[in-house]
């Protein structure tokens, strides 16, 4: 688990501001761990909040949240022993195929994903399955394309944390499926790039199933004071291996009982 320092605020704003720097200028920065203290999550989550506080402020709207380190290998290899989690806003959603404009981002990868879309409030503390089940309105199949402000992907827990989990943009299928109309565990996953197949995996490389990762979150979300609401959008993290963005790509994910949704690329210029 992380260390809960109380953060330094000078040190938070001037850690939140170089991601924005990166963010508008598309130059990437050193890791931020040389500034923190290792694992403190409570601080690299400040730099996070500290951005949605001014996002927020700067006119964008926050439409749900993602869900990341979902993977036990990959939390085993950051040091950690629970997912994390970052904003999604609305300027953040790409319709299926359509053109991602080369120089949007600085260093893409993409990752098959199951969305959910929430029916109802969720602001019960320790929300159980039945009410996460019963709140849910349906899932989409989805590309999630994760960029990182972090020079060559160089990143630790609290880097990707204070990058508001890696995000970068996503794409969400355009046909709903109720809960019940798939198997969410043991729906295979393949994605292919320009035809060539570059990822499988199923439901259950998500924490076993993408519900007990969604669980979390709402949980997550009512100790933040920040509960999920009807109408969020909640990207349940990955079914298989991220893959990198090499240039004019063409990302199809098909996942049984959910169907298709393409992430399209213009040339990318990959930078450090």
């Amino acid at each position: 688990m992380g260390q809960t320092t109380t953060p330094d605020a000078a040190l938070i704003s001037d850690l939140a501001q170089r991601l924005r720097t990166a963010l508008d200028t598309r130059v990437a920065i050193d890791p931020l761990r040389t500034a923190l203290p290792d694992n403190d999550l409570a601080a690299a989550y400040a730099v996070q909040q500290a951005n949605t506080d001014h996002w927020l402020a700067q006119g964008r709207r926050l439409v749900g949240r993602k869900i990341g380190l979902t993977s036990k290998s990959v939390q085993a290899q950051l040091g950690v022993d629970q997912p994390d989690y970052g904003m999604l806003f609305a300027d953040m959603s790409v319709c299926d195929g359509e053109e991602v404009p080369a120089g949007t981002l600085l260093q893409p990868k993409v990752e098959a994903e199951i969305a959910l879309v929430m029916e109802r409030d969720l602001d019960v503390t320790q929300a159980t399955m039945a009410e996460l089940i019963s709140a849910v309105a349906y899932a989409l199949p989805a590309i999630e394309i994760v960029d990182s402000r972090i020079a060559n992907w160089k990143i630790g827990i609290v880097d990707t944390i204070a990058d508001n989990a890696s995000s970068g943009l996503f794409v969400l299928g355009n046909r709903p499926v109720k809960l019940n109309d798939f198997d969410a565990r043991l729906c295979g996953m393949v994605m292919e790039r320009n035809g060539d197949q570059v990822s499988i995996g199923a439901g259950a490389a998500c924490l076993g199933h993408p519900l007990n990762a969604a669980l979390w979150l709402a949980r997550k979300m009512v100790e933040c004071g920040q509960p999920l609401k009807a109408g969020d959008i909640l990207m349940t993290g990955a079914l298989g291996p991220m893959v990198a963005v090499t240039g004019a790509d063409r990302f199809e994910a098909r996942i049984a009982g959910l169907g298709s949704v393409r992430a399209v690329f213009g040339a990318q210029e990959q930078k450090a």
